[in-house]
């Protein structure tokens, strides 16, 4: 949730280098944004509603000064929590006297109490925000302390999660801290940058130091990182990133989202390469934890409910999987017998992290299936697996979601002592897949798109592996058409959902050629006897079908083939309805807020 971006350094262009950055970060966040520089000892602020990939920079509104050379400049793209999306709730935020500007990723859970505490102190407020208490509470700590000390202290005051940056008129310094949320230093050659992501500047360097909790970092003509509880100052690893500036980037791509789907054939492949011997190590501990426990937050979770699946069928063991949201509520069950493995795309997901943390406290090891080395998940955890997808902008997961269900399947059959079979299944998947993905089949389901555009309400059903695809599926339908979908067990419907269903009411139902074929098309006539349009994603054709969607049989790969006609279904229905499907409203990619 929400882009942030800085850069301290020699280049005089610091504003012009924070608009970009921020426009690599607006998957983050599009309802407003705001910079703030530097220049002839104060610190001045612009900023606007809408998404910053609407500025051009060489054309800026006639009061807008970000022309103006200076080489100390932050931004921030916002996703609205607190206060409506207005240019006054936009960030940056200045203090009372504007001597000090800040931006802010998170939540401050006590900011009523400490706004009400500043305002008896006579301290004005000109927006609706949490944020904005923060630079009042530094403005009033700098009475006495400087800077650096009047942030720490501030900080002390604030509950909640948080990633701030801080400019003060009198000071050349770039002062940051994060607590639950993303921060991450880039150091290039004789500059720095901080921002919420990598690829706001993986063009100017790969050299990256990570900010964990409770820590902050003062940069100046160098740069410290400070325990902001002790005070102690702590030394830093800095770890090269192997992402490419190309991978990060459209190309010749309408959006990212196609981009990212079309890119499945190669970030399978890379998924399942991993040390054999790390593979099955990690196989071992879930054979011997006594409770293993699959969690994620919306598509991750669903990603984790896919993964019992594989499990009880591939290595005839019974894992338990719920949200990352709802982890909480199973912790009685935890022991430091107990293994959780936890899937995010950006390893920052909030309710993901505070799952880990619960079940670190429990004593049970950690296994993170991630996509983002050096993340906030990866550091928490006892194991990591890196599907090696690379950038993905698009808010809607695609490469991602299939690459960690490649490596659930790799596990499960690692479990079963069948890594071979499972390295073989997965290749030809990625494989089959390169052969699906062609222009003539885009044109196939776009031709689908365009009949079924106009309705309001469809329904997905799936059975056995494919019932989480389902309702995977149902998320990129409502992610980016706005159509409201559902996904269902195929033999949940006669149990009440059926009612749902009218003349002409779309239904894909995802079809392999498994155990669960029969009842699944058992299903799909059911629906059809009460007029739905029943769409078939399946390897073969059946009567029931009034559209069929041609899939690869892939055996216990299915689910990973057989999501992918949905993502681009759902891709096509964004276009045709013209809604933007990297970018989709009331979203953000990486939710590092509760």
């Amino acid at each position: 949730m929400c882009g942030i971006f800085a850069y301290k350094g020699p280049k005089t262009n610091a504003s012009e280098l924070v608009i970009k950055g921020l426009k690599k970060l607006e998957y983050r966040g599009y309802d407003s944004w705001g910079v703030a520089s530097k220049c002839d000892g104060e610190v001045s602020i612009y900023k606007e509603i809408g998404k910053i990939s609407d500025f051009d920079f060489d054309n800026p509104p006639p009061e807008c000064d970000l022309k103006r050379e200076c080489s100390l400049a932050m931004g921030h793209s916002r996703w609205a929590t607190h206060g409506g999306v207005t240019v006054e709730n936009a960030h940056p935020h200045y203090s009372t006297d504007k001597s000090i500007a800040i931006v802010h990723n998170g939540i401050i859970e006590n900011y009523i109490e400490l706004r009400n505490e500043l305002k008896e102190k006579g301290y004005k407020f000109e927006s609706e925000t949490d944020t904005e208490v923060i630079a009042q509470l530094i403005q009033e700590y700098k009475k006495d302390n400087d800077i650096v000390e009047s942030v720490k202290k501030a900080i002390e005051r604030l509950e909640g999660r948080y990633a701030i940056l801080v400019m003060c008129a009198d000071e050349d310094k770039l002062i940051a801290a994060r607590r639950g949320s993303p921060l991450i230093v880039g150091k290039g050659e004789d500059e720095f940058f901080v921002a919420s992501d990598i690829p706001a500047f993986l063009e100017y360097t790969r050299n990256v130091m990570y900010l964990d909790d409770d820590q902050m970092v003062v940069i100046n003509d160098k740069v410290e990182f400070f325990d902001i509880k002790s005070g102690d100052k702590i030394d830093k690893r800095v770890v090269e990133i192997d992402w490419d500036v190309e991978s990060a980037e459209k190309g010749d791509f309408p959006h990212f989202m196609i981009k990212e789907i079309s890119e499945q054939k190669d970030t399978i492949a890379r998924a399942i390469n991993q040390d054999d011997e790390m593979i099955m190590k990690i196989a071992e501990e879930i054979k011997s934890a006594y409770g293993t426990y699959i969690i994620g937050c919306g598509t991750a979770g669903k990603v984790a409910l896919a993964g019992s699946y594989l499990f009880s069928k591939v290595a005839e063991r019974h894992v338990n999987t719920t949200f990352g949201s709802e982890f909480p509520s199973m912790q009685n069950f935890i022991t430091d017998k107990s293994l959780v493995i936890a899937i995010s795309q950006s390893g920052e997901t909030a309710d993901t992290m505070e799952a880990l943390e619960i079940a670190k406290k429990k004593g049970a090891k950690v296994l993170s299936i991630i996509n983002v080395e050096g993340s906030s998940m990866d550091r928490i955890s006892d194991y990591s697996i890196y599907i090696k997808a690379g950038p993905e902008k698009a808010v809607a997961s695609t490469k991602a979601t299939t690459a960690q269900m490649a490596i659930l399947t790799l596990l499960a059959y690692a479990c079963a002592d069948k890594l071979d079979e499972g390295k073989i299944l997965l290749v030809d998947t990625a494989s089959k897949i390169n052969d699906m993905l062609n222009p003539r089949y885009e044109e196939h389901i776009l031709k689908l798109a365009k009949q079924i555009k106009d309705h309001e309400s469809m329904y997905v059903i799936g059975k056995g592996m494919n019932y989480p695809m389902a309702l995977e599926a149902a998320i990129k339908l409502q992610e980016v058409s706005y159509i409201h979908a559902e996904g269902f067990a195929g033999g949940e419907l006669k149990h009440g959902p059926i009612a749902l269903i009218h003349d002409g009411v779309p239904c894909i139902a995802l079809v392999s050629n498994d155990e669960t074929k029969h009842e699944i098309i058992s299903n799909a006539i059911e629906v059809g006897s009460r007029g739905g349009y029943i769409i078939g994603v399946s390897p073969d054709n059946h009567e029931v079908f009034d559209y069929w969607i041609k899939v690869p049989d892939g055996g216990n790969a299915s689910p990973i083939i057989n999501i992918i006609p949905v993502q681009l279904l759902a891709y096509q229905l964004a276009l045709l309805r013209e809604n933007n499907p990297d970018m989709p409203r009331n979203l953000a990619k990486s939710v590092t807020v509760k």
